[in-house]
């Protein structure tokens, strides 16, 4: 039996062809020490009002990213059947185990959903979680929104995102909905490694995808909050869903044309961060140091741009190890 013929154990408790709004679950079964017939219960909303475009609203995706889960639960709360045309499938806690746990992968597995795709119905949990989006949620989708935030280890100038495709009118589209979001910067986004992303698998399939990254630290404010909040209305707008009008904000546009933008720290220590978010660098500027947390009187290693443009993403914490991103600077558009 191939994966493509296995059933997967996740069962919802919402009917997605239904009118209406429904509050409920997607269960699946997961036995463990304290639960024997126990189960992950992921949170669901379907909003539906006859026939029309249905939008698939994500957050979660990383357990330590809040603007999602705050913006779509408020979502869920106060959308109306007699507000929209078509559906709307609102998941807050899309990785619900790490969301729990308030940490980036599953603590039931190490699993990273967003590098999960297409899953597997017999694999891990969070590899079930990835195979229902794949071939049940996806499929009905037209377009998919994909709340990000920096989490715990990053932060993020305000951007939504769309990647850069080479089917060129579906990037088209793909660009019209990243600007209809409004935030403050709309970014093409480079992914350095984008194999199992659900952005990726949206994308394979023809829809229309749109991520954000609306801050970071493992918080939120509550000018990101806000942001999530106009712009998942101004998406579902855009859209055809909802009625209404897009509001739209000026938003600068920003490119990641290759690997030059991202800066990777190549020693352990303690971060002095030399320019600030949003600021405008040049090639060869400072951006931070290293220092020594081992010894005094040790000379810090400096990190410097390697193009001019927008910095736009830093790491978070004050401690940082080989491997991590520093800094990413991308090109300012308009």
């Amino acid at each position: 039996m191939t994966d493509a013929t296995r059933k997967n154990p996740i069962i919802s408790t919402v009917d997605f062809g239904r009118d209406g709004v429904q509050h409920g679950y997607l269960k699946l079964p997961y036995s463990r020490d304290d639960s024997a017939w126990g189960a992950v219960m992921i949170p669901i909303t379907v909003v539906k009002n006859g026939t029309g475009p249905t939008a698939l609203l994500t957050g979660g995706n990383h357990g330590d990213e809040y603007e999602g889960p705050i913006a779509l639960s408020k979502l869920a709360l106060t959308l109306m059947a007699c507000d929209i045309q078509g559906r709307v499938i609102i998941v807050p806690f899309m990785n619900t185990p790490a969301f729990h746990a308030g940490t980036r992968v599953s603590p039931i597995d190490a699993g990273n959903l967003n590098r999960s795709f297409p899953g597997r119905p017999d694999g891990t949990v969070t590899e079930k979680i990835a195979d229902y989006f794949q071939r049940t949620l996806l499929p009905m989708a037209d377009i998919v929104l994909d709340i990000h935030s920096g989490g715990k280890t990053l932060d993020f100038v305000p951007f939504a995102a769309c990647h850069v495709l080479c089917d060129k009118a579906a990037q088209s589209k793909a660009e019209a909905a990243m600007l209809a979001f409004g935030a403050p910067y709309a970014m093409r986004m480079l992914e350095l490694d984008a194999v199992g992303m659900f952005d990726t698998a949206a994308e394979e399939m023809g829809k229309v995808f749109v991520a954000t990254e609306l801050g970071g630290g493992g918080s939120s404010s509550a000018r990101t909050v806000a942001i999530a909040d106009h712009g998942i209305r101004n998406l579902l707008i855009h859209s055809g869903i909802l009625r209404g009008e897009v509001q739209l904000n000026e938003s600068a546009l920003l490119d990641m044309p290759d690997g030059d933008c991202f800066v990777t720290c190549e020693d352990s220590g303690l971060l002095e961060m030399c320019r600030d978010l949003g600021e405008k660098v040049s090639r060869g500027d400072l951006l931070a140091r290293i220092h020594n947390i081992h010894r005094t009187g040790a000379t810090p290693v400096e990190y410097r741009a390697k193009r001019s443009g927008l910095l736009v993403a830093r790491h978070f914490p004050g401690l940082v190890q080989c491997g991590d991103t520093l800094v990413v600077v991308a090109d300012v558009l308009v």
